[in-house]
């Protein structure tokens, strides 16, 4: 008998007990604040994690850009299918050089009646850059003029290459050509600020007191851990089209829960979906699931910083006994495709085919050749490596850590496994709290310079795992100031052959989404970018 068919017999038998304990736990309810009403205008959404904040320039989870992105609007915002169209810009220029963008705004009002203006954009993007601000996403702006310069200290806001021409024109310089800056502007980072609420109350202006937006909605009540409620915003631009008059959005780590309470009328969507019960939701309730591929990517990363992680042969080890398969078809079963490689598949201007070096061999060639390098390393049955993975505390989070703590004993590796909150686990992964850490990605724009500048060395704090690789980082350069975007692909595609070349990461799946909607949410429309705005949903209850 091969080692991987008793490897996975082992990790199934394991499984099969962890389902059982899952199945018996649904009464773990969260949030006691579901309103009962016969409202037909009323949506209510489960929405994975609890926000950590509503300040688009201190979130950096797709739960916090569901609501901030109800409550603010972009030059740009996302359509009923998840791409860009003019938001609070109505048109724009780029200059020949693609280095120079002219928007023209929109006449139209924040929610406290005071105009909306330029300077408002000007305002926001040179607090976000201010390194006193601490904003662990202002990275994701550096291709803007100056903008690195800034965050790091050796410049002042003001030198932002980003002008008020006049009240409605605003000229945004650039670093470099970005063939992907529409989608950017469609990104929470880059919205505006409400400047004369801001200056008042300071980081307090996100209170629901003195909340202040030009989105769709404004924000009525936040109950921390419970639930986030918006209620349509009259002086919204295009508010005689928005058909919903209040959304509540519900904290649902827990899955299995969220299930019940759908399947009680409680929801009208959720996201995630339990992957345990997939089959039985496949079978009773295929209507209500969307699952389609999207731009987003499921990692481990360990902590280069740490011994024995700083050995190459370590981290080939890892990324060789982790079972890609198994975990896909056997744990999540939700069609998602193993992952081989940082970018996904289907990215826009990028050639792709760039994979780990082992991707041909068969399971058990590599649970040996992972013995031997382990062994190279200083470890064997009788010198196991104890260490750590940090992973979130979600039942299907709870499924895969037991599998790769199976796994990875086969190659001496013994693994405690510790759960947090969603927001925790990402504290700690950002602070380098940690050995092997569980996180995944979804891309801010369809472009592969989104997932590889993860690995850059100098990215403001999102580079988890402390990698550094000066040739990766030169080539990512290189890229931005090239025009051509076949050459551009093919320089992005050197740098992920040299990530994945010293296993800066361990690819695990690419994602999938993982909607439950019920059948009355009309307009809904599964996308890769995974965006439905409620602005363009409607209920027939």
């Amino acid at each position: 008998m091969g080692i991987s068919m008793v490897f996975r017999k082992k990790i199934l038998t394991t499984l099969a007990t962890i389902f059982l304990a899952s199945a018996c736990g649904q009464n773990g309810d969260q949030g006691g604040g579901l309103t009962e009403t016969a409202n037909d205008l009323v949506l209510r959404r489960g929405n994975g994690a609890e926000p950590k904040t509503l300040d688009p320039q201190h979130a950096s989870g797709t739960w916090e850009s569901s609501i901030i992105g109800d409550l603010v609007v972009g030059l740009l915002t996302d359509d009923a299918d998840g791409r860009p169209i003019p938001g609070a810009a109505e048109t724009w220029e780029v200059s020949d050089d693609g280095l120079t963008w002219t928007f023209h705004l929109r006449e139209h009002e924040w929610s406290d009646g005071t105009p909306v203006t330029a300077e408002d954009f000007v305002y926001a993007w040179r607090r976000i850059l201010n390194p006193e601000t601490a904003a662990a996403y202002a990275s994701i702006l550096y291709v803007f003029k100056n903008a690195e310069m800034i965050n790091s200290g050796q410049m002042p806001p003001e030198a932002l290459g980003a002008i008020a021409i006049d009240e409605r024109t605003l000229e945004l310089q650039l670093e470099n050509p970005a063939p992907y800056l529409t989608e950017l502007l469609t990104h929470f980072t880059s919205y505006p600020l409400p400047r004369q609420v801001v200056d008042v109350h300071g980081n307090a202006w996100t209170r629901p007191e003195n909340h202040v937006g030009n989105g769709p909605y404004t924000l009525v009540d936040w109950v921390p851990n419970d639930h986030v409620t918006l209620a349509k915003n009259p002086l919204f631009y295009d508010a005689e089209n928005v058909r919903i008059e209040r959304v509540e959005f519900y904290p649902t780590t827990d899955s299995m829960a969220a299930l019940s309470r759908f399947r009680a009328g409680e929801l009208d969507t959720q996201d995630p979906l339990p992957m345990q019960q997939i089959e039985w939701l496949r079978a009773n309730m295929a209507e209500a699931i969307h699952i389609e591929p999207y731009l987003g990517v499921s990692y481990m990363l360990v902590n280069h910083e740490r011994a024995p992680f700083n050995d190459v042969r370590v981290r080939e080890a890892l990324n060789l006994a982790y079972d890609r398969e198994t975990i896909t078809e056997r744990v999540i079963r939700l069609g998602a495709p193993p992952a081989y490689s940082v970018v996904p598949p289907g990215i826009a201007n990028y050639p792709g085919g760039v994979e780990l070096s082992f991707r041909d061999l068969s399971y058990p060639e590599r649970i040996a050749r992972a013995q031997e390098l382990m062994r190279e390393a200083g470890y064997g049955p009788n010198n196991r490596f104890a260490t750590t993975l940090s992973t979130s505390a979600t039942p299907d989070a709870r499924l895969i850590a037991a599998a790769i703590q199976q796994m990875l004993r086969e190659i001496f590796v013994d693994i405690e496994i510790l759960q947090s909150e969603v927001q925790v686990n990402y504290l700690k992964l950002q602070q380098g709290d940690f050995d092997i850490g569980s996180a995944g990605w979804v891309a801010d724009f369809n472009d592969a310079r989104n997932f590889l500048f993860l690995l850059m060395t100098d990215n403001g704090g999102l580079n988890y795992g402390r990698y550094q690789s000066p040739e990766f980082d030169a080539l990512i350069k290189q890229s931005d100031q090239t025009l051509d975007l076949t050459e551009r692909g093919e320089l992005l595609a050197q740098a992920e052959r040299i990530a994945l070349d010293d296993f800066a990461w361990i690819p695990t799946r690419f994602l999938v989404t993982t909607n439950m909607v019920q059948p009355y949410v009309k307009g809904w429309n599964t996308n890769i970018s995974d965006v439905n705005r409620t602005r363009w949903l409607w209920l027939e209850r």
